[in-house]
């Protein structure tokens, strides 16, 4: 049940509506927002149920198990009964074939015989979400930062809660666990802000996501036979496809969340205005990064270690293993390698410095943020490639020679929202953009509503496709 379509629309209408008349029983509305959002997960896919449940349950019984005991080893088992069962139950579901596939073809290089056959396994979607948010957790409740929850349903509303269980934001138990004890409050501010973020996460989607993705698929299909333009043309569609659909679908989940009284944490901060790799992690995908960096990286010593060397190896383990949190494809491996590598080089050479230097001048900013967005352009490559070869004969394709007639209908159209959207994303990273909003007269905001209302209208009437991280 995608945020567009209009089985959504049905349903989070129905839930907001009973949501609201039944504000005065606190528990009653919590259970009807958890069966309502057990019923929008299972929309898909009747049996993945049980394993959100199972999740649920063990992570549940783990946190009272750890809060309960002063025993290290005790709280210890109940830790690792967590862990083992979250990452054992993603494991199979999303890595198994892949582990298995790999091990066939590197034997099969060596010359080993190997028959077996891959299984049947459906990726369960949303898995790699609602897995990190349960772990976080029990990882909290180990750590004393939070309290075990002692109420299942509302322990279980935090784990499926519907807006962010299919793509996130990944909540932190500790930042959402108190707003359901809290009376909800339907503000004016708070209705007019789940209202803004809702439609612009539709006309990111919709419009301008949608859009690209024509034009993306067209290139990367093609790769033996474009041009050098199409190819780069294609690959900078590709980054701001990604970004216009997956923030899009975060800003609908943040926006249906605040008008049922619940705050999700942001996800975006204007990625591609970014400096460097560094400053880039901290604009995209904020939840994943920032629990990378609190369960993975700091862990591992984070950048408190003696070495150097440590530090180095500590980026590049957390990198890979994020990548490999995307998808089970040496091809995604290899782009979180690319980060980790990339992220190594601006340590090890002090870039850090270099870029507060450039913050304080304009042009100089402006030209950096262009040439790290081309930077970051060219990591999307192996994330977006259909495999090894897909990857290696795109890349050939952006040397091509192509001539500007290239540069017709649909390619410039492409142009056109990727230079756009560059230039609002800087414009907006300079400039006070919300403020200017709200000076503009009632008629003039009136107007942009309504211009976006019909090119939703208007670009859905050929069709839409499905959230770029439902596959994760």
């Amino acid at each position: 049940m995608p945020f567009n379509s209009s089985e959504f629309l049905v349903f989070y209408l129905m839930v907001f509506a009973a949501g609201w008349l039944v504000v005065g029983f606190p528990r009653l509305r919590i259970w009807l927002m958890l069966l309502a959002s057990y019923y929008f997960y299972a929309s898909n896919n009747g049996w993945i149920i049980g394993l959100l449940l199972i999740s649920t349950q063990i992570d549940y019984m783990a946190g009272l198990g750890i809060e309960g005991s002063s025993d290290p080893k005790v709280r210890r088992r109940y830790l690792a009964l967590s862990l083992v069962t979250n990452l054992g139950l993603l494991g199979f579901f999303k890595y198994a074939n892949f582990f298995a596939g790999s091990v066939y073809d590197a034997a099969a290089a060596f010359g080993v015989p190997v028959t077996w056959e891959t299984l049947d396994i459906v990726l369960p979607v949303g898995i790699s979400f609602y897995t990190f948010q349960s772990m976080s957790y029990t990882i909290d409740v180990y750590n004393g930062r939070m309290k075990a929850e002692r109420s299942w349903y509302r322990f279980a509303f935090y784990v499926a809660y519907f807006p962010q269980l299919v793509a996130g934001p990944i909540v932190r138990a500790r930042h959402f666990m108190h707003q359901i004890y809290e009376p909800p409050r339907l503000t004016p501010q708070a209705l007019e802000g789940g209202l803004q973020l809702i439609f612009k996460g539709l006309v990111k989607k919709l419009v301008l996501a949608d859009t690209l993705a024509v034009y993306v698929d067209h290139a990367f299909g093609n790769a033996g036979t474009i041009g050098g333009i199409e190819a780069w043309i294609g690959l900078y569609a590709f980054a701001f496809q990604i970004y216009y659909d997956f923030s899009g679908y975060s800003d609908v989940a943040i926006g249906c969340a605040r008008l049922m009284g619940f705050r999700l944490p942001p996800n975006f901060r204007r990625p591609y205005a970014a400096l460097s790799i560094t400053e880039f992690w901290r604009r995209w995908h904020l939840s994943l990064s920032y629990w990378l960096r609190d369960y993975v990286y700091k862990p591992l010593g984070g950048s408190r270690m003696a070495s150097k060397l440590g530090v180095y190896r500590n980026l590049l383990v957390t990198m890979l293993l994020g990548g490999l949190w995307h998808g089970a494809a040496w091809t995604f491996i290899l782009w979180g390698a690319l980060h980790g590598g990339l992220l190594v080089l601006e340590r090890a050479l002090g870039w850090g410095k270099l870029v507060r230097d450039y913050r304080e001048r304009t042009w100089a900013r402006i030209w950096r943020a262009f040439f790290m967005f081309n930077v970051l352009a060219f990591t999307w490559l192996p994330f977006r490639a259909d495999g090894w070869d897909n990857m290696v004969e795109f890349a050939g394709a952006l040397g091509r020679n192509s001539s500007a007639q290239a540069l017709t209908g649909g390619l410039a159209l492409s142009a056109a929202i990727i230079a756009g959207g560059w230039i609002y994303m800087m414009a907006a990273d300079l400039i006070p953009m919300r403020r200017l909003a709200l000076k503009l007269p009632v008629p003039v905001n009136a107007a942009i509503y309504a211009l976006g209302a019909l090119a939703m209208v208007v670009f859905t009437s050929r069709g839409t496709t499905t959230f770029i991280y439902f596959a994760f």
